[in-house]
């Protein structure tokens, strides 16, 4: 707990939490934003759905106070709840998109958590919570227990437990939990599920601010590159490493097992259809709770390969800008090579500080080297006159696979067998030789398709100018080709 004067002073001056409670329009911010944001987990809405949403809400509360309640437009609201002096919202446009979407900061989910607890609740509930604690302690205990024996004194004491209860059922005496135990156990829930999406969106934050500061970094930083990249893994590695970071991979590793997320959507399935709970009016969100965790998990996952893929495009970069500077040099040689090519210095005109081999072995070659990125530039098109004749471009012969295919099995409804001249004669060539060809390669492709080099017959097809023929093998088709 805080204590410190100047401490609480300065979080009053400059928290956003804290400014949203002093705010004069706070219960209008409060429960616009818990409306959109909180109640139904959405994790980031479009700016258009924003906007429609605060006007009807806007409308209802103008018509309750006056026309002169609120002057300012939903736009006008949104874009100062997202400025810096107050970040209660935060704007940004998601990758591929671009119309700007707004988010809860965690900042404003913690005003509204308080806000929420200040409210007079009809059950509370505390067998639930003593039993938690109970259990976080033995789990703390026996996690760090060292001594062999205590551990399995545990162990045998939970599985004489176990072995009393399977006997009471067995004799028919089934202890069950009455209603007022599961409504202390269901709102623990309800509550906690909640915050653990509030955590989520911290951790998250707290990714972006490290991914804003590598950019920054990177954009700013003239050294070489391996110093750069020293201090950006190691400030990454202190996130991961952190207690923050190993609680959030362990967290979703164990979400991530198919085996947990079918037996949590198997117990969310029978906990909300026990008839006790829906007296307590039960809110819908939680019957989708694990899909907003998954889904809030991704969106954190998706921040940390943002920041790997800002760290890629700076090698890249940096390999590009290298390579150009070398083969500058090389350039510099040459003309001055060329320039004394004719009149060539007398006597000593250049010195070696070391005149030994520089042995490279195969294994210290690098292994991959980036892509040179071309550049284009931003030129505008000019349009021209042609001077050439482009019918040549449009007059394409295509010839259509499948309608071949439709005249061999049609031919082969009435025969067992055919042969591509008797299905030339009845489907004349319009492609001429271009035509011939496909026929030839279904043939080909066909397992019931045959070709008999010895026995040649002539194929005729109309033109432009008459009418011409080839000679080649018979090709027979049989049924079951097409």
């Amino acid at each position: 707990m805080i204590t410190d004067f100047s401490t609480l002073e300065m979080l009053r001056m400059n928290h956003p939490a804290w400014r949203l409670l002093r705010a004069d329009n706070a219960p209008l911010v409060s429960a616009f934003l818990c409306r959109v944001f909180v109640v139904p987990n959405s994790r980031f809405e479009a700016q258009s759905d924003l906007i429609e949403a605060l006007e009807d809400f806007l409308f209802t509360l103008r018509e309750e106070r006056g026309d002169d309640a609120f002057p300012k437009s939903a736009q006008e609201y949104l874009n100062d709840w997202a400025d810096d002096e107050r970040g209660w919202l935060r704007k940004f446009y998601p990758e591929g998109q671009d119309e700007p979407h707004f988010e809860l900061t965690p900042a404003t989910e913690k005003a509204l958590g308080w806000l929420e607890s200040l409210t007079e609740r009809h059950f509370v509930g505390t067998e639930s919570r003593l039993r938690l604690l109970f259990d976080l302690l033995r789990q703390m205990r026996d996690g760090s227990q060292t001594d062999p024996k205590a551990r399995i004194a545990e162990l045998e004491k939970r599985r004489t437990e176990i072995d009393s209860e399977i006997e009471l059922i067995r004799a028919g005496e089934m202890p069950m939990m009455d209603d007022t135990a599961l409504k202390d156990r269901f709102q623990q829930f309800s509550q906690m599920s909640r915050e653990l999406l509030s955590d989520f969106r911290e951790v998250e934050h707290n990714f972006r601010l490290l991914d804003r500061q590598v950019r920054e970094h990177i954009a700013t930083w003239e050294g070489g590159k391996g110093e750069l990249l020293e201090q950006i893994m190691g400030e990454r590695d202190s996130i991961s490493d952190s207690d923050q970071g190993r609680s959030f991979h362990a967290f979703w590793d164990y979400l991530m097992s198919p085996e947990r997320q079918d037996e949590l959507r198997v117990l969310l399935a029978h906990v909300l259809g026990l008839s006790p709970l829906e007296e307590m009016g039960r809110e819908n969100h939680l019957e989708r709770i694990h899909y907003d965790w998954l889904d809030a998990g991704e969106y954190t996952q998706r921040t940390v390969r943002r920041l790997s893929e800002q760290l890629r495009r700076f090698l890249d970069d940096q390999a590009w800008l290298e390579n150009r500077r070398i083969m500058d040099l090389l350039h510099q040689i040459e003309n001055g090579v060329l320039k004394i090519r004719e009149t060539p210095p007398k006597g000593d005109f250049m010195e070696l500080s070391d005149a030994s081999v520089s042995i490279d072995l195969p294994m210290e070659r690098p292994l991959f080297r980036p892509p040179l990125k071309s550049v284009i530039e931003d030129v505008e098109l000019e349009s021209g006159e042609p001077d050439m004749d482009s019918s040549p471009l449009f007059a394409q012969i295509v010839v259509d696979r499948g309608e071949l295919q439709h005249h061999i099995a049609k031919s082969l409804q009435l025969n067992g067998q055919v042969t591509l001249s008797e299905i030339i004669a009845q489907y004349p060539l319009r492609h001429g030789l271009a035509e011939l060809v496909v026929y030839i390669q279904l043939a080909c492709e066909s397992s019931n398709a045959s070709v008999d080099e010895e026995t040649l017959e002539w194929i005729e097809w109309p033109t432009e100018h008459g009418r011409r023929r080839a000679q080649m093998p018979r090709v027979l088709f049989v049924k079951g080709n097409v």
